[in-house]
């Protein structure tokens, strides 16, 4: 009876065991975001774009946002989550004028279409620019909007958060380039 009885915790052992490291491999897959992929462009030099502003046409260029730290916000006016993000990145930029460059650029959209919303969403204190094609969406590997890429002074893509950014992970990413 005593050797019937450790075979029978001996089998259950054994069997708990697997069951045991699924639970954790199952447990630790629920703390991970399912939308997240990373981004290639972490660490390396950020895409050239040239496109035009928003409120004038004239075109700035990715080149002129260096020797500051800047922030780039792929975003449109057909995004749920845009009104909600929009106003933080407004006061973002007006905590960081004069020392980080913000631009929203304005994805797969109308320039009748962006001014309408930027006016209804209390407008913009950094420059507007149009990705009418997606090329430079394209070039970022945007899969959705909002995304926003943080980019050191020289040029070289330091963060990529998807989704509504949020103020204090704003600051702590610019802080640290600062």
């Amino acid at each position: 009876m005593t050797r019937r009885r450790k075979l029978h915790w001996g089998v259950l052992l054994a069997g708990l065991l697997p069951i045991g490291v699924l639970v954790a491999v199952l447990g630790r897959g629920f703390s991970l975001d399912p939308g997240y992929i990373a981004s290639p462009l972490i660490d390396q030099p950020a895409p050239d774009f040239e496109l035009p502003r928003l409120s004038d046409g004239a075109m700035i260029s990715r080149e002129s946002l260096e020797g500051r730290p800047a922030v780039v916000n792929f975003w449109a006016t057909w995004c749920a989550s845009c009104p909600q993000e929009h106003p933080l990145l407004v006061r973002g930029a007006a905590e960081y004028a004069g020392r980080a460059a913000f631009v929203g650029v304005a994805y797969n959209d109308k320039n009748e279409a962006i001014n309408g919303w930027l006016k209804r969403h209390g407008g913009a204190t950094f420059p507007t620019l149009v990705d009418v094609n997606g090329k430079a969406a394209i070039a970022y590997g945007v899969y959705g909007v909002p995304e926003t890429y943080v980019i050191d002074s020289a040029g070289t893509v330091r963060f990529k958060h998807t989704g509504p950014i949020y103020l204090p992970l704003l600051r702590k990413q610019l802080d640290s380039l600062l």
